[in-house]
Order: C-alpha cells, then sequence, then structure tokens
C-alpha cells in the first residue's frame, strides 16, 4: 500500500472530529495525513463550542447521533484518562421550571433509557434543590455520565497519537481539491505557501462548516449527494462572580438544538450558552445587547442572576443540515453507495453532539473504509 501511495489516507480537517479518524485509522497501522488549512489545528467548529461531555439522551432511537454519542461518550472518557487530559464529570440536570414542562422531561427519560444512557434519575424539585439550592426546579432529570473536558488538551493527544504513529498532522495547508486514479486511489492537490499534490488509497474529508464546499471540489462527486448547508450561530455570556452550580444546567431542548444552558467550565467560571440564530455565512461577532435577552431566559432556571453580571464572551457556528423551522436530521456519512466514488467518505452535518462523537465517529468510519 505504502509503496504505491505517499500516504494510506488523507483526511482534510484537523478538528476534533478529523483527527479522530486519523487516529481510528493510525490504530489499525495506516499512515495518515491530516491536512488543515488553518494555521493550527481545531480552530474551527472545535474550539467555539460548549466543551460538553453530552450524555446521550435526546437523539432519536436508532440514529448515528444516539448510538455514536453514547459510544464516544464512553470512550473518550478513557482516552481522556490515559492521556492526561483535564475533565470533570460533574453531571447534567435537566430542568423543567414549571408543570407545564414536566411531560417534557417524561419525554427525555423514555428517549435516554432507550439510548441506553447509564445512570438517569427522575429527580423531584426539592431533590434538584438539595443538589443545586438556588436552582429553580418543578423537576428535573440527572445525567451523572455528562461532564466538561479540555477539547484542546484532547485534540493535541489525538495529534500526538497519529504522529507517533508515523503520521503527519500539516496545519496552514488548504485542501484546493481531488481526483480518482485509475486503478483506486486519489490524487488530493494542497495549497499553502509550498502547494503539493500527494496521492492516497483512502480520502476522508471532515472540514466542518465547509464541507459541501470539499465535496464540490472532489471530481466526479455528484453535485446532487451533496446536502444543503445551514450556518447555525450561538453565542455565550460568561458571568462575573462565582459560579452558582457544580452540575451543568440544561433547561428542555428548543428546535434544532439543547438550548441556552449553564456550565461551571474547568477553570470555575459560569457560561451560559448558546442560543440559536442562523446566519448566511459565519460570524463570530457577540451582540453585548443580548445579555438582557440571556438574563430573561437564565432566570427561569436561576431567579437569583444579579443584575448586569453577564458579558460577552464567544461565539460559535455550527454546520446545520436543516434551516429554521425544519427538523433536526442525523449526521451524514457519506460512502461509496452514495457518491460512487470507492475509498471517499464525506461527513457531513457533524454539529453537537459531534465532539463527545468523535472518537466512535472514527471508528465508524474506519470500519467502513477497511471492513
Amino acid at each position: 500500500m505504502t509503496e504505491v501511495f505517499d500516504f494510506d489516507a488523507v483526511i482534510i480537517g484537523a478538528g476534533a472530529v478529523g483527527l479522530a479518524c486519523g487516529y481510528a485509522l493510525s490504530q489499525r497501522g495506516l499512515v495518515v495525513a491530516v491536512l488543515e488549512e488553518q494555521g493550527h489545528i481545531g480552530q474551527g467548529v472545535s474550539s467555539r463550542n460548549s466543551e460538553v461531555v453530552h450524555g446521550g439522551l435526546y437523539y432519536p432511537s436508532g440514529s448515528l447521533k444516539a448510538r455514536l454519542c453514547v459510544q464516544g461518550r464512553r470512550a473518550l472518557y478513557g482516552f481522556l484518562d490515559r492521556h492526561n487530559v483535564s475533565y470533570k464529570k460533574c453531571g447534567k440536570l435537566v430542568v423543567a421550571t414549571s408543570e407545564a414542562e414536566v411531560s417534557r422531561l417524561d419525554d427525555i427519560m423514555v428517549q435516554a433509557l432507550e439510548n441506553d444512557v447509564e445512570g438517569m434519575a427522575r429527580l423531584t424539585g426539592a431533590q434538584a434543590r438539595a443538589l443545586e439550592p438556588g436552582l429553580n426546579a418543578h423537576a428535573a432529570l440527572l445525567s451523572p455520565e455528562s461532564g466538561v473536558f479540555d477539547s484542546h488538551g484532547y485534540m493535541l493527544a489525538l495529534q500526538g497519537e497519529i504522529e507517533a504513529a508515523g503520521g503527519a498532522v500539516v496545519i496552514a495547508t488548504p485542501f484546493e481539491g481531488a481526483e480518482a486514479l485509475v486503478g483506486g486511489g486519489f490524487s488530493v492537490r494542497a495549497g499553502g505557501v509550498e502547494p503539493t499534490s500527494l496521492t492516497c488509497r483512502l480520502l476522508i474529508t471532515a472540514p466542518g462548516l465547509s464541507a459541501q464546499a470539499v465535496a464540490g471540489r472532489i471530481d466526479g462527486y455528484p453535485a446532487d449527494r451533496i446536502p444543503k448547508g445551514y450556518f447555525g450561530k450561538g453565542v455565550y455570556f460568561r458571568l462575573t462572580g462565582k459560579a452558582p452550580f457544580q452540575h451543568l444546567i440544561y433547561p428542555p431542548p428548543i428546535p434544532g438544538a439543547l438550548g441556552t444552558h449553564y456550565r461551571n467550565d474547568l477553570g470555575g467560571q459560569a457560561v451560559f450558552g448558546p442560543d440559536l440564530e442562523f446566519v448566511p455565512e459565519p460570524d463570530y461577532s457577540v451582540d453585548p445587547a443580548k445579555a438582557e435577552v440571556f438574563a430573561a431566559y437564565i432566570r427561569k432556571f436561576w431567579p437569583a442572576l444579579p443584575e448586569g453580571a453577564l458579558s460577552a464572551d464567544y461565539a460559535g457556528v455550527r454546520p446545520k443540515l436543516h434551516g429554521a423551522g425544519e427538523p433536526q436530521p442525523d449526521f451524514q456519512l457519506s460512502g461509496v453507495e452514495d457518491h460512487g466514488l470507492e475509498g471517499l467518505m464525506a461527513l457531513f452535518g457533524i454539529e453537537s453532539p459531534g465532539l463527545t462523537s468523535s472518537l466512535a465517529i472514527g471508528e465508524t468510519v474506519a470500519a467502513r473504509l477497511l471492513d
């Protein structure tokens, strides 16, 4: 294999999912190259999120999101332990702040059990407040397997594993195009300061927000098999003062997202977000005036939020496969049966819970390409 091709596999995108794909392939003895257009790994979707380890409560039965979130979460904690990457398994409370929301907790509980999420518990309002005094809770669900972690430390560990196996993670190297070779494999054109081309047997695209554009630069990829993409922007606000809760605090999900939630990050600071706004192109600005809207929402579950305690923090943009008001679809892992190109796996719509699911996504991609 390596006598014919420069690399066994090339992965486009050095975010958490692209690196996890590279890691899964390198663990199977393949020599991989991960190409990243930015000057550092993980500068896109992977660096602008909540760094939450999701339990896998919400996702439809049998979906990739349900299966890969649970599998990925289980694998993630072990990986973090082995590589001394910081995390905090703080648990999550999904809170009903009124009687009207209790039935939604019932539905989430049923779904979580169908998804084989461990340790789920139903709490009364009094039990939830015993865990988190100051919380306004009519009832709640406890997911003890949820947590927060150092996503950049995780990606550095993945990079180290790839390089230790003889692979390469190459930054500041944008993907410019690819074409299938006669007899199998691909020729990949890479830009940057020193443009080059290289060959590989397997090609994986995991570039997050540019997934559709990257697929469009692969010769022979049928245009009608590239799903339409949308940009879902979410902003975050940070609390000035002591963090009020130790658990993650989530309201019931909103259409298209999990809703504005609370986390106590690894530095001990309280962060709220994200909201959801569909935008025509990636935009990382944060309007400080949104603090009032956030405050009104937060006071539903934390009535004691002080006036003026929120400050604009950061924004993220998610690669969505649905627009406003449309059903939220599953992850899309497109193989030869979808596009007709042997040896290519194209990933679309890898938003939340993509970070939690990343190791399982990598395993699934490797298995589908090799087995």
